[in-house]
């Protein structure tokens, strides 16, 4: 029978667990009769086959069904508490989510720029981590997979892989149904039915959820338009279907059909470190449109627009297994996959409770992905060799739209800040007519991806003892990109600010013309970019691939040396560019500087080299696993995206280098007690020596300085401990934590910008009979309500003021479950 998860309210923190809290009771306990566990059950398909996860030369974190729902786990980015080393985080949108393993990772605001860390769900790659974001359904397992895993995974792997494994339909009838009540207003449940449709032949399962939260901030809307006094609400639903077919024994179908739809409000920034043009703010505002001080973990923001998402996610694709007699034991695998993402947002682009800038909620403001892939495999295996063959085509169309408008009070604003607070009325003697209210850019990308790979990856037995790896990957990605750009105003504004300027701040010097320039004539203002298309194109053809050894001294030890070798492609940058954000800009630009369109967006594939050297270990009877591995990983051309409060910037930084060790451990103690966790100590730095090529965004740091969004320690532990009541009913015990050392959030590296050292507990108890029919669970997550960042960013026109995006405070509630 399928085990439905618990969808926990809110953005879960997950784990690490403590026994104590049960074991005052066990002397007392009279156990009912389990089965005796072993590590040797822990199952992972991280090479594409199954295996033993101490029989795998890879580092791989496996969160199991039942560890899913003991911690409430519905989606990657709930996951990051239960693994070491994986940091997951959302910025202006929970669409818009990176993934970072080992200190790499890509941030996710400009959609322009693919994963370093793939995600992939039934053997499906999906685009953007952000297109992953949402209710995974009924889940066997979920494996984490650090290091390039370019060779098997494909696209955008360059920094590790997270693997969703579903259940399958069952061939014997079961339904299960949850339902989650909590604070902030947290309703919600699901319910799955699956069973056989022809016996032996069809099975089917059939899966629902809908949850429903208030939100985590308290908004103060000033004028409006906006009404809506709170933020980063829950409101979704999940539909999934499955059908396996099994006509034969030689042939296997399975079609997985899911459609999600989700209606929430998110996200507000709120104000860590206030500026000078905070007064500004005030006063346009009546005293009422910024934080008074900085306390942002007050969670009271100020937004007068409105912050909606929708966002709806649909897919289908079909998994089929074939083997026949005439491959002499060989399977073919194909994998075919459609899926069609849509998000329609807008957003209160300053942060405050001023009408300065917003993205509206418009047509002019939405994303789409629609994606074909199909993959083929064929393997087999002999008495000494494990070998496959592969190929792989995607075709990536994207949409995105993006419309930046003027506030009514961007002038005024904009006009006290020339001025010292003096003089609201000064743009008008600029530009009578630029910079109104409801005026902005238009701009409308259309880019398809076409990616084509074959791939190899054969293991050798030499040996009882010594098996050799040798995988192969052989990649062509062609991006196509069209844009087109408008002003609705023509860039009035800009123009005559370019025309005037000389007038405006004298002839005696060029620097307080430059100075202007950066706000008055950014590209979105720009009238250069009135009615500009462009159309890019790029073509790699790449190689990727792994060499691994592994020696097995005896049943309990394996030792394992690789070298891997990654790839993720390169793209456009998917907005306007021109300076002064440009790369060649002149420290003093003219005019004709901020006229022109850089045509040129594109920035270089990433690539990494990987050495990584590991010992797994199965001890106690087969009833711990620990394992430790040395890994050395050095990134060439980089993807950093960065904010600097203006615009969004693309670097390709020339070397970031990570090096560290991971561990990771599960010890079934008892019969009743289960602990696993992992420590992961990753120094990732960037290595460049040359600082120019980070001038335009603002770049703060040193060559070696951390990275952003990298701790140097990060550790996580998990346990379970189950008491026997009597013979009919059992207390299910759990905690849990995850602490991360402190790191800067900012890509810029800016000193205001880090997050302390923290940790984050979890604790849960349920209640019910043996057989797990039915069961009542409390819960709490952040336990301790420990406040922390996700992102501290540059408060948009306000120099000198900083806001952030927050992690999730403390929820509790009670989850009832039932199963037949």
């Amino acid at each position: 029978m399928s085990d439905v998860k618990v969808l926990l309210a809110g953005v879960s923190s997950a784990a690490i667990l403590f026994s104590g809290a049960g074991a005052a009771f066990a002397a007392d306990a009279t156990p009912a009769p389990a089965a005796a566990q072993t590590v040797d059950a822990i199952v992972v398909t991280a090479q594409k086959r199954s295996q033993s996860l101490q029989d795998v030369p890879v580092v791989v974190n496996v969160a199991t069904a039942q560890l899913l729902q003991d911690s409430g786990v519905h989606d990657i980015k709930d996951l990051t508490l239960l693994t070491p080393g994986l940091i997951v985080t959302s910025t202006s949108s929970e669409s818009i989510t990176t993934a970072r393993i080992r200190g790499i990772g890509t941030v996710g605001d400009n959609i322009g720029l693919e994963s370093s860390v793939g995600v992939v769900i039934d053997g499906v790659y999906r685009p953007r981590n952000g297109v992953s974001f949402g209710d995974l359904g009924d889940l066997d397992r979920i494996e984490v997979l650090k290091g390039p895993q370019g060779t098997l995974f494909g696209k955008s792997t360059s920094a590790g892989v997270i693997n969703v494994v579903s259940k399958q339909p069952s061939f014997n009838f079961g339904t299960s149904a949850e339902f989650t009540a909590g604070n902030y207003g947290a309703v919600g449940g699901s319910a799955s039915v699956t069973g056989p449709i022809i016996q032996d032949k069809l099975a089917g399962e059939f899966y629902v959820s809908d949850r429903q939260r208030d939100g985590y901030y308290t908004v103060k809307t000033g004028a409006g338009p906006r009404t809506a006094s709170d933020d980063q609400t829950q409101n979704f639903y999940t539909v999934r279907g499955q059908l396996l077919y099994t006509p034969v024994e030689s042939f296997d179908a399975k079609v997985i059909m899911d459609y999600s739809h989700r209606d929430e409000r998110c996200c507000v920034g709120v104000q860590t470190q206030l500026g000078a043009t905070a007064g500004i703010v005030s006063a346009l505002t009546g005293g009422g449109g910024i934080a008074p001080t900085a306390n942002p973990f007050n969670r009271v923001a100020y937004a007068n627009q409105n912050t909606s998402q929708n966002i709806i996610d649909t897919g289908v694709s079909l998994e089929a297994h074939w083997s026949p007699e005439a491959l002499k034991g060989a399977t073919l695998t194909s994998i075919t996959a459609y899926r069609d993402w849509k998000r329609l947002g807008g957003s209160d682009t300053d942060y405050t409770g001023a009408d300065i800038l917003t993205y509206p909620i418009t047509k002019a403001n939405e994303d789409e992905f629609k994606t074909f892939s199909q993959e083929l495999r064929l393997a087999g295996k002999t008495d000494k060799l494990n070998w496959l063959i592969g190929g792989f085509y995607a075709n990536e169309d994207l949409q995105h739209n993006a419309a930046l408008r003027y506030g009514s009070q961007f002038k005024p604003y904009i006009s006290l800040l020339f001025t010292g607070g003096t003089n609201p009325g000064f743009l008008n003697s600029i530009s009578p007519t630029g910079y109104l209210g409801g005026a902005g850019d238009t701009d409308v990308y259309h880019q398809v991806d076409r990616t084509y790979a074959l791939f190899t990856n054969e293991s050798y037995k030499v040996t009882d003892k010594l098996e050799l790896t040798a995988g192969l990957r052989y990649t062509i990605d062609d991006k196509n990109l069209n844009s087109r750009t408008l002003n609705t105003d023509g860039g009035v504004g800009c123009g005559t600010t370019l025309a005037t300027a000389a007038y405006v701040y004298g002839t005696t010097g060029t620097q307080p013309f430059a100075a202007a320039l950066p706000v008055l004539c950014l590209p979105f203002e720009s009238p250069g970019f009135n009615n500009y298309a462009n159309h890019q194109s790029q073509s790699e053809k790449e190689w990727a691939g792994t060499l691994k050894a592994s020696y097995r001294f005896n049943p309990e030890v394996l030792s394992y040396v690789s070298y891997a070798r990654g790839y993720k492609a390169g793209g456009f940058n998917l907005d306007r560019i021109g300076c002064p954000n440009a790369p060649g800009c002149p420290t003093l630009p003219t005019a004709a500087n901020y006229l022109a369109p850089v045509n040129d967006t594109s920035f270089k594939g990433e690539f990494v080299d990987s050495y990584e050297a590991g010992l797994k270990s199965t001890l106690l009877d087969r009833k711990l696993l620990l394992n430790g591995t040395l890994f050395y990983q050095t990134f060439t051309n980089f993807q950093l995206n960065t904010f600097t409060g203006l615009v969004f910037v693309v670097d390709s930084i020339p070397v970031v280098h990570s090096q560290g060790l991971d561990t990771d451990f599960v010890w079934f103690a008892a019969k009743d007690l289960s602990i696993q966790g992992g420590v992961t100590y990753a120094d990732t730095r960037y290595t460049h020596a040359d600082q120019t090529a980070l001038v335009a965004s603002g770049f703060k740091g040193a060559a070696g300085s951390r990275m952003s969004l990298a701790p140097l320690w990060s550790a996580s532990t998990s346990a379970t401990y189950t008491y026997h009541v009597n013979d009919t009913y059992d207390l299910r015990f759990n905690a849990g934590a995850k602490y991360s050392s402190k790191y800067n959030t900012g890509s810029d590296e800016d000193a205001a910008k880090v997050q302390k050292a923290f940790t984050l507990v979890n604790a849960r108890i349920g209640f019910g009979p043996h057989d797990k029919s039915w069961s009542v669970e409390a819960w709490a997550e952040n336990l301790f309500d420990q406040n922390y960042y996700q992102v501290v960013f540059n408060g948009p026109f306000q120099p000198g003021t900083y806001d952030a995006f927050l992690g999730a405070p403390a929820t509790y509630g009670v989850t009832l479950r039932a199963r037949y």
